[in-house]
């Protein structure tokens, strides 16, 4: 008979297990309820900008949206995620390193290179994070006008549940910090109009020390596993997707 502590070890492994959420399939972005979802995505950016530009961004709002919910699912797909968001995080993090990739910063720089594919004439794409240096620090993309200042941004969230799209309209700026620095590092590795496809990697781990990240680009990362799997996955993805109009 199982002891009392060994009772609720096993019911809390239960209720893990069946909060588990995998990546969504490929056809989750174009359900009903999702289309909707895409839908009020493109109106609330066009309410960032003047009423004498909300029709010819129409075009620009709706590639970001869609976007959006097709990069954060395409993403999870590809981190293959195995259970809820934070013990995702373990897995990566843990010293045996049992997944290569799944953070929120993982995801935060992968919507980043798919959000930046095309130029945007309308629209700027930012990075801010909240809690920084602590155990609950968190980083996510935000979208705003071209001229918009921070805080009026909307905040996309593609690890909060594991690529289905979380998205905070309102902005507390006493919560969150625009990262702009962190923005500026990944505009220069996903210029707009980039072409680097889905597997591509802004950092790669280097040591075997959890936080010992270095940039994708750089002499240091040429040699690290994690770069050298990198490379296999990107050759792997382009052939899979030879002849194909888009990533997803």
């Amino acid at each position: 008979m199982l002891s009392f502590r060994a009772g609720v070890l096993v019911l809390a492994l239960l209720v893990c297990l069946a909060g588990c959420q995998h990546a969504p399939r490929p056809d989750y972005t174009e359900t009903p309820g999702v289309v909707q979802k895409r839908a009020e995505l493109q109106a609330k950016l066009l309410e960032l900008l003047p009423e004498n530009q909300r029709a010819a961004a129409k075009v620009e709002a709706t590639w970001l949206a869609d976007t959006a919910y097709r990069g954060a699912a395409a993403i999870a797909r590809y981190n293959d995620p195995l259970f809820v968001n934070w013990l995702n995080n373990r897995t990566v993090n843990t010293r045996h390193h049992w997944r290569h990739r799944g953070l929120c910063w993982h995801y935060q720089h992968d919507m980043y290179r798919e959000l930046r594919r095309r130029p945007l004439n309308y629209f700027r794409l930012g990075c801010c994070a909240r809690d920084i240096g602590t155990g609950s620090e968190h980083h996510v993309v935000y979208l705003t006008g071209k001229h918009v200042r921070w805080p009026r941004v909307i905040m996309l969230d593609a690890w909060w549940s594991n690529g289905r799209l979380r998205i905070d309209y309102e902005c507390d700026p006493d919560e969150w910090t625009d990262d702009g620095e962190g923005a500026r590092r990944l505009g220069r590795i996903y210029p707009e109009g980039h072409r680097k496809p889905l597997e591509h990697w802004a950092m790669v781990r280097r040591g075997t020390r959890y936080n010992d990240y270095v940039y994708s680009h750089t002499p240091e990362a040429r040699d690290t596993p994690q770069y050298v799997h990198m490379q296999e996955q990107m050759k792997k993805g382009l052939e899979e997707r030879k002849g194909k109009a888009v990533d997803y």
